[in-house]
């Protein structure tokens, strides 16, 4: 028989805090017996009474009370809004595989690149369809969670995540290194996803619309009282920084010491030996997605040995050693009741067909694209005609066939339009090219506008609060025509327009004065120039380091930045030669306007540590060429492709081949990467050349 505990009860304890302690131990017990392993050895009534002991213990002794007990998980105040974090290792995305093919050769090129032709184990796992996390513990308590963001920087949600119940606060046991940063995702089951909705139903509510946007939106709660509610649950699929892990060389055997400190780690985790063993994986895990208690959307395969990880090395966004196998994705017949175009921020104009809605994978889905006018001809798809549509990696809408049987008479084909249909511009079709372009540039409004998005996205300048809604008014009442306009309006005026209120303007205004100190690699990547990405906005950053003497370079100079081709450097050539992008440059960066700046060069008197040295890559590094020239660059070297007799240092890694010969006949130094970490190390570069 359950018997209460009172106050004078409480009182009584000679150990106060030795009590709570061992109610802690139990209770993270019973939570793993219950939220983990689905067996359960007391009743919910005596679970209860475990959690009340404890609550009234630590309130009548708070000295008791620690960062790690139960009754911390819900406790805060709603927050105001989301603070940022960033992550001491980035968190990665994976490459795709979409057929049997594509998964034999990244299986190969993984052999190759290793020099083995042997057949590698894989560790293979469901790719759970959540939303990407980072936990980090130390001295085995959680101290922080955060969103994946942009691999970079995430959202602050430990207030958030500490209400998921089948979580521990404190890892089990005291074999836990000091730091463990865990890598995993939050996701809903698909019977608790079942039972928010009808509860939504039963209240005259909107529901969600699928269990990876239900599980986001909970995470995302400035009120951890509504993510508690929600039911969570999460799984750990890998590690960030670790320190002192000696049981770290193999991935499975990670995930099996998680498992030991009581951390949910993703189930149906296995090993497979080669591509046969992968794909057989992948269609074991495909027959049995649907009886799954949780939505997964493909098989993911990483090489076990954790050592062959830094020899394959990433790219910037995805690890060589790790593959996601994605499932077919879900086709759906509907009617395509209207096509029209729409204008991108370089001009091209898609086509974009008008659907009768429909549902796919779980989302409403009422639009798809047709990508460029060659496809649309391609396919021939018309007004009226029935279509299959899916959602591409599970993401985007796409029409991947027409049933041409149940075309209604008289369909007639589609034609590319001669003017813009936003500003009516002529829009151009250059030979041997499949996209159709409007002439209008910066004249139109449509280019305008994406141009703006793009300008304020989160690799670019980052303005918080500057959403598309926002920027189409701006355009469409002329309020602004380049990006120096928007720190030319007052909190008035933003506060004028429609659903922007004097404390949403005040916001975005402030957003606007934090975003004119930036970095010089972010601003190049937000002027939008065709074919410059983040990596290699960052590139040219390095390598000039001054945006005057970019602007002013050539073609060939150009072509001596790492992974700047033929096609990007006139590119750049190209925007910097014409007069209207000098004079938003120069708008943006006049101090009695916009004001945008970034940290000054070295002066041309401190000469940095590298300076007129030159260098070549070759060979399997463990990190991109990209990355490691970057630092090289920094340090005043150049970087070339070929080497010569002017060449002063090759960096070999694996497999260096002919350049690694040529290097030796002309007597030219050969560094490894141990050496080379230690040339920058004494040039002063503080970033390892090797990852950790």
């Amino acid at each position: 028989m359950d018997t209460p505990h009172d106050d004078l009860a409480i009182t009584q304890l000679s150990d106060p805090c030795a009590r709570a302690a061992e109610l802690r131990r139990l209770i993270a017990h019973h939570d793993l017996r219950y939220h983990q392993l689905d067996d359960p050895e007391i009743s919910d009534a005596e679970y209860d009474r475990l959690l009340r002991e404890l609550q009234a213990l630590e309130a009548a002794y708070p000295a008791c009370i620690t960062p790690d007990s139960p009754t911390q998980r819900v406790g805060a105040a709603p927050l105001v809004a989301f603070t940022t974090m960033t992550h001491r290792m980035p968190m990665l995305s994976l490459a795709n595989a979409f057929s049997d093919d594509e998964l034999r050769e990244f299986d190969r090129r993984v052999r190759a690149a290793l020099g083995d032709d042997t057949e590698w184990i894989y560790a293979a796992e469901p790719k759970l369809d959540g939303l990407a996390l980072s936990l980090r513990y130390e001295h085995g308590v959680l101290v922080e969670a955060a969103t994946r963001g942009d691999g970079h920087r995430g959202e602050d949600v430990t207030a958030q995540v500490r209400t998921i119940r089948g979580l521990p606060l404190r890892l089990r046991g005291d074999d836990w290194p000091p730091v463990v940063e865990v890598r995993g995702e939050v996701l809903l089951s698909r019977a608790r996803f079942a039972a928010l909705n009808a509860a939504a139903r039963a209240r005259g509510e909107k529901e969600f619309a699928n269990p990876r946007n239900a599980a986001a939106g909970s995470v995302r709660q400035l009120d951890p009282r509504i993510t508690a509610a929600r039911g969570l649950s999460f799984f750990g699929h890998g590690l960030g920084t670790v320190t002192d892990a000696p049981w770290n060389a193999s991935h499975l055997a990670s995930l099996r010491q998680l498992a030991a400190w009581g951390l949910p780690v993703v189930p149906e985790a296995r090993a497979v030996l080669g591509a046969a063993g992968c794909l057989a994986y992948y269609r074991a895990l495909l027959a049995r997605r649907a009886a799954l208690p949780y939505e997964i959307d493909g098989a993911v395969f990483k090489i076990d040995d954790r050592a062959a990880w830094a020899r394959l090395g990433t790219l910037s966004r995805a690890p060589h050693w790790a593959i996601a196998f994605k499932f077919p994705a879900e086709e759906v017949l509907t009617v395509v009741e209207a096509i029209d175009f729409q204008v991108g921020r370089t001009g091209a104009i898609t086509p974009v067909a008008r659907l009768r809605p429909v549902r796919v994978g779980g989302v409403n889905v009422a639009n798809a694209t047709l990508h460029n006018f060659a496809e649309l001809e391609r396919k021939d798809v018309r007004v009226g005609d029935t279509v299959a549509v899916r959602r591409a990696g599970d993401v985007i809408p796409e029409i991947v066939r027409r049933l041409p049987e149940r075309r209604p008479d008289g369909a007639a084909a589609v034609v590319l339009p001669d003017h813009c249909p936003a500003c009516g511009a002529a829009i151009a079709r250059a030979p041997g090219e499949v996209v159709a372009r409007c002439s209008g540039g910066l004249y139109c409004p449509a280019q305008r506008k994406e141009a703006l998005k793009h300008f304020a996205s989160r690799h670019a300048l980052d303005i918080r609060g500057l959403g598309e809604r926002l920027i189409e008014q701006l355009v469409d009442r002329d309020l602004v025509r380049d990006p120096a306009d928007l720190y030319a309006l007052t909190v008035a005026d933003y506060a004028a327009l429609e659903r922007m209120g004097a404390r949403s303007a005040a916001n975005l205004v402030a957003a606007l004065a934090r975003s004119r100190s930036t970095t010089l690699a972010r601003f190049i990547y937000a002027l939008g120039i065709r074919e410059v990405g983040a990596a290699t906005a960052q590139a040219l950053a390095a390598h000039w380091r001054d945006l005057e003497a970019l602007m002013a370079a050539s073609v060939p100079e150009l072509l001596a930045v790492p992974g700047v081709g033929p096609t990007v450097a006139e590119q750049v050539r190209g925007f910097f030669d014409q007069p209207h992008n000098r004079e938003v440059i120069a708008k943006l960066r006049d101090p009695a306007g916009a004001h945008l700046h970034w940290p000054a060069p070295e002066p041309p008197d401190a000469a940095p540590a590298l300076a007129g040295k030159t260098f070549v890559l070759t060979g399997t590094l463990s990190a991109p060429r990209a990355t490691i020239a970057a630092r090289l660059l920094a340090r005043g070297a150049k970087v070339t492709s070929a080497v010569s007799a002017q060449t002063d240092y090759l960096v070999a890694g694996e497999r260096p081949g002919s350049k690694y010969e040529r290097a030796r006949a002309l007597g030219v130094t050969v560094l490894s990467e141990d050496e080379l970490a230690t040339l920058l190390e004494v040039a002063g570069d503080g970033a390892p050349a090797r990852p950790d």
